[in-house]
């Protein structure tokens, strides 16, 4: 499937989960935020697949931001990994999709999220365990511009700098708003790629929105970890949600859905 096109359709899937879950709402702004994000690394990036989720060769991708799971969830449906009837399921008792991604190898997911930042220092374990054993793959984290604020970011990425993991990524999804705010007041992190380089990081900010920049910055070589600041819009797609702190997790109604979708398919 072509990238744009791709990220669309996860858009449009996500809009239509949060939907399902009626009055307990979902994580929209930070999942929308994520959508592209996931399109270049399962569309084009990663040497993952359903064929090989088992195949210790393969690439992993550790989602440490737990609150993208709408865009998360919708990449893996498309992907082979997940069927509509695990989407069905999304936030119903009993079910294994919950609005934190719960580890599970046969569906694709490698890291149970919840506990912020814990997720990128699972991600460089991962990636110095893969070097060790002379393994030829990479790893990827995605993490947000607020959960940088969180001191684990920063003890795994001196870690990842000091064992010189060539093979680890960190991908921030950098959409200026947590939940309690703005991230600029908040906890302002200033440049964040000139904070990766300092500890020990080949670091390029892109437009996170943008496939083909993605894929671009994603695809560097380099023989230092690699860090990826994506500036993205919280709410991305969706007029009424753009940049607005109280969906970061909100319910969705039926007319506010026929109008997201509305405007996700003809952007």
């Amino acid at each position: 499937m072509e990238l744009k096109t791709f990220a669309k359709a996860i858009r449009l899937n996500a809009l239509e989960m949060a939907l399902r879950t009626g009055k307990k709402g979902s994580h929209l702004g930070g999942g929308l935020s994520a959508v592209e994000i996931f399109a270049a690394l399962y569309g084009k990036v990663m040497n993952f697949s359903a064929d090989n989720r088992y195949d210790e060769e393969r690439d992993r991708l550790v989602v440490s931001k737990g609150h993208c799971v709408l865009a998360y969830y919708s990449a893996l449906y498309f992907c082979g990994l997940l069927t509509k009837a695990d989407l069905d399921g999304f936030e119903v008792d009993g079910s294994h999709l919950h609005g934190h991604a719960f580890r599970n190898i046969d569906k694709g997911i490698e890291f149970s999220g919840g506990s912020l930042s814990m997720g990128m220092s699972f991600a460089v374990g991962q990636a110095l365990a893969c070097k060790k054993k002379n393994i030829q793959n990479r790893v990827f984290t995605i993490v947000g511009d607020g959960e940088c604020d969180e001191g684990l970011i920063w003890e795994a990425a001196m870690a990842a700098g000091n064992f010189h993991l060539n093979n680890f990524t960190v991908i921030v999804d950098r959409n200026h708003l947590q939940y309690d705010g703005e991230t600029k007041d908040v906890m302002d992190n200033s440049s964040l790629c000139e904070k990766f380089r300092a500890f020990g990081f080949d670091a390029y900010e892109v437009d996170g929105h943008s496939v083909d920049a993605l894929v671009d910055a994603l695809g560097r070589q380099t023989d230092k970890p690699l860090c990826v600041v994506a500036n993205t819009v919280k709410g991305k797609g969706v007029s009424f949600m753009e940049g607005q702190r109280e969906w970061h997790h909100h319910v969705l109604t039926e007319e506010e859905y026929l109008q997201a979708k509305s405007e996700v398919e003809q952007a």
